[in-house]
């Protein structure tokens, strides 16, 4: 099946406190473009991230506000402002990195909620039936092009609002596969291993097939010399 992939760049979720602290009491974001996920839009509003080594200006703050504050970074937006984010999915804040947000009515150190965001799939409940997923399964998508690669251990999130089924990957696995916004990628719905990497063989072009033959050619190759080995030095053993 042919989903659609969104790339996510570095954004904000605000609970309301922090949303208050930052741009003044009663405060309230005002939406400038309402996401793919119909629920959510970006605001018109920027903050600046701040870690011990740098700070990164005109992050997106994303709305509505949330129960917790949490901020998504790329890991090498980590690297710029000195943190190491923990990969995690949306939500799980437990332990998570510490950072300083700037914002026009003040600034507040967050104790944890900066994370890079797990890849994942936004999946409708139609395709979860029709696919037999179910919430927090795992999938496996293959993408195809110059930078072909396979993108497994993909947690699937089924929810009602879910209007399409969309991956969601990060800046940096966008920019290792050369992906964007709208690019098309082929998901597999299975979690057999064996059926999954046949699906991806069926889909490798006859140039990658015959790397991938070398490459087996070569293995069977170093095993049958190193047998050969092995039996020259039985052979000297037993005299």
């Amino acid at each position: 099946m042919q989903i659609n992939v969104g790339v996510s760049a570095r954004h904000i979720h605000l609970s309301q406190d922090d949303l208050e602290t930052l741009f003044g009491k009663g405060y309230e974001l005002k939406p400038e473009r309402y996401l793919s996920i119909a629920t959510q839009y970006i605001s018109k509003e920027r903050l600046t991230v701040r870690g011990p080594k740098g700070e990164i200006k005109n992050v997106a703050v994303i709305g509505p506000a949330r129960p917790q504050t949490q901020v998504e970074v790329s890991r090498t937006d980590g690297f710029i402002i000195g943190v190491v984010p923990p990969i995690r999915l949306s939500g799980d804040l437990e332990g998570s990195e510490s950072v300083t947000l700037v914002g026009p009515g003040g600034e507040l150190l967050i104790k944890e909620g900066l994370i890079a965001a797990m890849r994942h799939i936004h999946m409708t409940t139609a395709d979860a039936r029709e696919l037999g997923f179910q919430h927090k399964d795992y999938a496996m998508v293959v993408v195809r092009g110059k930078r072909s690669l396979v993108f497994d251990f993909v947690v699937v999130r089924v929810a009602p609002e879910n209007t399409h089924t969309e991956i969601h990957v990060d800046t940096d696995e966008a920019n290792t596969a050369d992906l964007k916004t709208g690019d098309v990628v082929e998901l597999l719905h299975v979690n057999d291993k064996k059926l999954r990497l046949e699906q991806i063989i069926n889909m490798f072009d006859e140039r990658q097939l015959r790397v991938l033959e070398e490459s087996i050619s070569g293995i069977i190759k170093d095993e049958k010399r190193r047998l050969a080995m092995m039996e020259d030095i039985l052979k000297v053993i037993a005299k």
